[in-house]
């Protein structure tokens, strides 16, 4: 269960961020909006929500989770596959200590937080542009000591593994059809989205509640008939910017 998240507030150059989304230009505004409405969802989870300010110079800060991977035992600083991200990750070094032991990632790893999906004690790291099998492996190692099997899984669309698989508890995941019957899913029940609705495979779990993306009907449908409670944010502006729910917070 999570106790605390911490955020970074989108700042005013948000929309020069690394982007190849084609969904019209960024707003400011209601990008703000749309972040302390995520951020009121996270409290009303019964997060204590840390928010840090924007850091001038890094218009993706704000997508915190791929700086670090956080589990119970300690908390891994990564180092981003876009070299112009990466000194976001020294930014996030402090926060993080007041909550976690610390361990980084070194070169030649590159691993940004959205491929990797903890599941348990498992946790599927996706091999992508951004995370290279170095990475991969460095985490896989940092990680196993603390009872932790990692399985590696390509990305063969999308930014990355987030962008397709996301954990609904238990042995459940929500997947792309691009990864939906993969062998590195294993045992997993499936519950695969619409080919219209891919974007919403971008879920959050929090605490038993599930945070999904506003605006896809037939997976609201599927995850209610799962049995998940459901709360629904508008992240359009995020999406923008190639980001989603899972991006823009680091829960401990």
């Amino acid at each position: 269960m999570s106790t605390r998240a911490i955020v970074r507030t989108p700042g005013p150059d948000f929309a020069a961020g690394i982007t190849t989304a084609d969904l019209g230009p960024p707003d400011f505004a209601l990008m703000r909006a749309q972040h302390a409405a995520y951020v009121d969802a996270l409290r009303n989870l019964g997060l204590a929500v840390e928010v840090l300010d924007p850091l001038p110079g890094f218009p993706d800060a704000y997508f915190v989770e791929d700086v670090a991977v956080v589990v119970p035992e300690l908390a891994v600083v990564t180092r981003p596959g876009a070299e112009a991200r990466r000194g976001e990750a020294e930014a996030i070094v402090a926060p993080l200590a007041r909550h976690r032991p610390l361990a980084r990632l070194e070169a030649p790893a590159t691993l940004d937080g959205g491929d990797v999906l903890v599941a348990g004690r498992t946790v599927l790291i996706g091999l992508s542009a951004r995370t290279n099998e170095e990475g991969a492996r460095q985490l896989a190692r940092l990680l196993e000591p603390h009872g932790y099997q990692s399985v590696f899984a390509p990305v063969v669309g999308g930014l990355h593994l987030k962008s397709s698989v996301n954990w609904l508890g238990g042995e459940t995941l929500l997947v792309s059809g691009r990864f939906a019957g993969r062998p590195e899913l294993g045992e997993y029940r499936q519950i695969r989205v619409d080919e219209t609705e891919e974007a919403a495979c971008n879920v959050l779990l929090v605490n038993g509640t599930l945070l999904a993306p506003a605006g896809f009907p037939r997976t609201r449908r599927q995850l209610r008939e799962a049995g998940l409670p459901v709360v629904e944010l508008d992240v359009s502006e995020t999406r923008k910017m190639d980001g989603g729910l899972t991006c823009m917070s680091l829960r401990l």
